[in-house]
């Protein structure tokens, strides 16, 4: 009889399918099959592709169906449960591990993408109840230590972190070169380009990054580029602002960008300016194209970029401004992605760490 792992979603908008992604293919050429539910979201083939798993399944609820109780997802779920042999259940995200833990009987490993998940009373005292058959992970150091600090009771080996990976031979097979990245991007051969990929909006905090690049502009190199790739409430406000600072001219705002992480080289380099990142997959995809790249002292960014030299205080406009000046200074060439990218940050790495934590996990008794 086959084994099973479910995967349980709350939808795969953004970066979550890849999520799921990367959990299915901890489980290649083992005994396991992996069957991966979507909660919300309809069924569409690029996603079951996508997926990498061995079934996928929709059940296509809206965000308004599954307020309260979530009474009729927890029936879908039992009866997913129900169809075959389950050893463990990954949930992503508070709603899923909710409804799994009142579906199911099954060891569950709750994956933290966000900061807060537990803030709320109700949720910790929801975890208390089933602290013998959970485990949390959180998608970097950050986010662990922010669950930690709301569970303070549970031991620490039960909250612990695996860190969001990429494919790297994938990601990078997906990435055009300089020239062809910056003809379809509209954007000049000659320019020296600073790049900044995410939603417009506070906690990615492209205000300072504005900031910082007019104050560097005039030691910049002739023709230099501030280019954000995305789309989001702030766009008129950002734009207000860098005409505010004369440098309009010098800021591109190019929407949003299918498959973004595909046109990387076309930046000299990229330019993290979050506030409030649990993770940043931006980053890693920046490394796989072999950019330098700078970015915020805080959140799980500072978990990717690991030379302090190349990151910058939180909304410090002035620090940013002479990182991007001693970037241009420094030689242009897209190099190798750093060997960390490989020992950190890849599926295989995530592999051997997620093995080690499950073990732990199905043989320990009850976190009192």
């Amino acid at each position: 009889m086959d084994r099973w792992i479910l995967q349980f979603c709350h939808g795969y908008d953004g970066p979550f399918m890849d999520c799921a992604r990367q959990y299915a293919v901890l489980f290649e050429d083992t005994p396991y099959k992996v069957c991966t539910v979507y909660l919300t979201g309809t069924p569409d083939p690029a996603v079951v592709a996508g997926s990498a798993s061995d079934e996928v399944v929709f059940l296509d609820y809206s965000s308004a169906q599954i307020r309260g109780l979530k009474l009729a997802a927890i029936r879908d779920l039992r009866k997913i449960v129900a169809s075959r042999d389950f050893d463990l259940c990954i949930a992503h995200r508070f709603k899923p591990i909710y409804i799994t833990l009142l579906a199911s009987k099954l060891p569950v490993i709750g994956v933290h993408h966000a900061f807060g998940d537990y803030q709320r009373r109700s949720r910790r005292l929801f975890t208390h109840i089933f602290r013998q058959r959970l485990m949390l992970l959180g998608v970097s150091n950050a986010v662990r230590d922010d669950i930690r600090r709301c569970l303070p009771a549970w031991p620490a080996e039960r909250i612990a972190t695996l860190h969001n990976r990429i494919d790297i031979s994938a990601v990078q097979a997906g990435q055009l070169s300089r020239s062809t990245a910056r003809a379809q991007l509209g954007l000049p051969e000659e320019a020296w380009i600073v790049g900044n990929v995410g939603r417009l909006h506070p906690d990615k905090d492209q205000a300072t990054l504005i900031k910082g690049f007019a104050q560097a502009l005039p030691k910049l190199p002739t023709n230099s580029l501030l280019v954000i790739l995305g789309q989001g409430r702030l766009e008129s406000e950002l734009r207000a602002l860098a005409g505010k600072l004369g440098v309009a001219a010098s800021v591109r705002f190019l929407g949003q960008v299918p498959q973004a992480r595909n046109y990387f080289r076309a930046f000299d380099l990229f330019a993290l300016s979050s506030d409030h990142e649990p993770f940043g997959m931006v980053l890693l995809e920046a490394m796989a194209a072999g950019v330098p790249i700078v970015c915020t002292d805080c959140g799980g960014a500072k978990e990717i970029v690991s030379d302090p030299k190349m990151r910058f205080p939180l909304g410090q406009q002035h620090a940013l401004a002479e990182l991007l000046i001693d970037t241009s200074r420094k030689p242009q060439e897209h190099g190798q992605p750093p060997a960390e990218l490989s020992k950190k940050f890849s599926d295989q790495s995530a592999k051997n760490t997620f093995n080690q934590l499950t073990r732990q996990f199905l043989n320990a008794g009850d976190p009192q």
